[in-house]
């Protein structure tokens, strides 16, 4: 009987690569993105006067953006590099255990987005609470506005279903490497193991000293 998690393993994503070569793609792409986000807050940290905000209404919504939280992002976008350098390093080595830390972080963004369907679900009012937080000049907020709860909750969580299903696929892609890689590991070993064995094998049968010769010392 084909157990559920062989049933859903796959060495190809995207119908076109490898799930290694996927992962790679999928840790590069992680890497840039928080790295830039590093970039621009390492600079603003440098030079604050350099990013004023023109808008009143966004400026004093983001005032609690001081110098502590800054640091804090920093250093959550400096781990979020070595996290997805940790994993693009373990997809290209065929290092399995590289790609745990990856692979938590996937599941731990995955129930992030769960939890916050789940309340919207829960607390419905959620939404126009946070469209009233929005600035003036956002747009379309009017006509966004002017829609029903229940239509708002739909759209909300349309999206939201949208966004999990494709971290569903991109989850499945790297811990599809992550099997693949193990099972090549594994591989490797029982091949080393069964080479190994044969020979010793070979060795004891064809190399037999007679009876009555001392025996033979060890290379």
């Amino acid at each position: 009987m084909i157990s559920p998690w062989d049933r859903w393993f796959s060495t190809s994503c995207c119908l076109c690569c490898h799930v290694r070569t996927g992962t790679i793609i999928l840790g590069v792409w992680y890497m840039l993105i928080n790295a830039v986000v590093l970039l621009i807050l390492l600079t603003a940290l440098s030079d604050p006067e350099q990013y004023h905000l023109t808008s009143a209404e966004l400026a004093n919504d983001l005032d609690v953006m001081d110098d502590a939280n800054m640091c804090i992002a920093s250093a959550i976008s400096l781990l979020m590099i070595l996290i997805c350098g940790m994993a693009t390093y373990g997809a290209y080595k065929l290092r399995a255990t590289w790609i745990i830390p990856f692979f938590c972080y996937q599941i731990f963004d995955f129930a992030l987005n769960t939890l916050v369907a789940v309340s919207i679900v829960v607390y419905p009012n959620t939404v126009q609470d946070y469209l009233q937080q929005l600035p003036g000049n956002f747009p379309y907020k009017e006509e966004i506005a002017a829609l029903s709860n229940v239509c708002l909750v739909l759209i909300v969580l349309l999206f939201i279903g949208s966004i999990l299903s494709f971290k569903a696929y991109l989850m499945a892609c790297v811990w599809n490497c992550y099997r693949y890689v193990s099972g090549r590991g594994a591989s490797e070993i029982l091949l080393y193991v069964t080479t190994n064995d044969t020979t010793v094998n070979r060795k004891s049968r064809f190399h037999r000293p007679p009876r009555g010769s001392p025996p033979l010392r060890p290379d």
